[in-house]
């Protein structure tokens, strides 16, 4: 008999973010008679695990940190995709959310935009990627973002108990890398002499983050830090189109909208097998 409570904690952070720890469902009590089941939850937190340690190298090795974060989604895309659907009745339909196919493919999704994020936060630290490569990195981490929530909402039900704080995590980190995104793209238009539409580009971004703004502290305050480096360089893009280009700033419905790449692909995961030869004497 299997006995388990989910209450398990994860810390959270995006690449430049700042984190926090929080439930991904309420604590509550479990009693299931499967083996199978235990083995997925043992996975998990195998999943998360790995994530914990990416996120320690994010400081000191951003090429490692983002190896792991791959592993990570690895282990989720196994959870999702190859034990959870051969679990077979009597696992009840009510179970710990970590148990769902929705919740694992969403965080295999999550795992990878890290691993994205961080390759990006690395190119921009080179200073050798284009912005309008930069852009788009940014947008594919938004991307990746969408398949995590698609993936909760494709799940029957199980987007009703999974905590409201991971949705919003998800959300926010969203309308964070789209901010970038704009952000990049408006550089990479001025550069290429498009000073009006760079203008009209940073005053849409920023018009769309004001409904986007965190209710989590420590997120809101990253948030808030990003949109007044947006907020800065849109006035001096503004000063700049005024005294020196005099473009006309086009209308919302005639802005480009932001192109995402995906660079990363899971490390898959493949489970360990111990054998040990037998040897009788007859």
């Amino acid at each position: 008999m299997v006995q388990w409570t989910s209450q398990l904690k994860i810390r959270w952070s995006s690449a430049t973010s700042s984190s926090s720890f929080f439930d991904l469902r309420g604590p509550k009590f479990f009693q299931i008679n499967n083996l199978r089941f235990e083995l997925v939850m043992i996975h998990f937190h195998y999943g998360a695990t790995l994530r914990e340690r990416a996120l320690e190298f994010l400081s000191t090795d951003l090429k490692q940190s983002a190896y792991i974060f791959r592993e990570a989604a690895g282990v989720f895309h196994y959870l999702a995709h190859e034990v959870i659907p051969s679990l077979q009745s009597p696992i009840p339909a009510e179970r710990p959310s970590e148990a769902s196919s929705a919740l694992c493919a969403a965080m295999s999704f999550i795992c990878l935009a890290e691993a994205q994020a961080v390759y990006t936060r690395r190119a921009e630290e080179k200073g050798n990627t284009g912005f309008s490569v930069l852009a788009k990195l940014h947008y594919g981490v938004v991307e990746l973002l969408s398949d995590a929530m698609s993936a909760i909402q494709s799940g029957t039900g199980e987007g009703k108990t999974i905590s409201s704080r991971f949705l919003e995590f998800i959300s926010s980190c969203k309308a964070l890398h789209e901010l970038r995104s704009k952000k990049h793209l408006a550089e990479g238009l001025r550069d290429d002499g498009q000073m009006g539409v760079s203008v009209g580009v940073l005053c849409d971004a920023l018009i769309s983050s004001k409904n986007k703004t965190p209710g989590e502290e420590s997120w809101k305050a990253c948030f808030k830090n990003e949109t007044e480096i947006a907020a800065n360089t849109l006035r001096k893009f503004e000063h700049e189109n005024e005294f020196v280009w005099q473009e006309k700033v086009p209308y919302v419905d005639e802005l480009p909208s932001p192109q995402g790449i995906k660079i990363v692909e899971i490390v898959p995961y493949k489970p360990k097998k111990w054998e040990r030869e037998l040897a009788f004497k007859l």
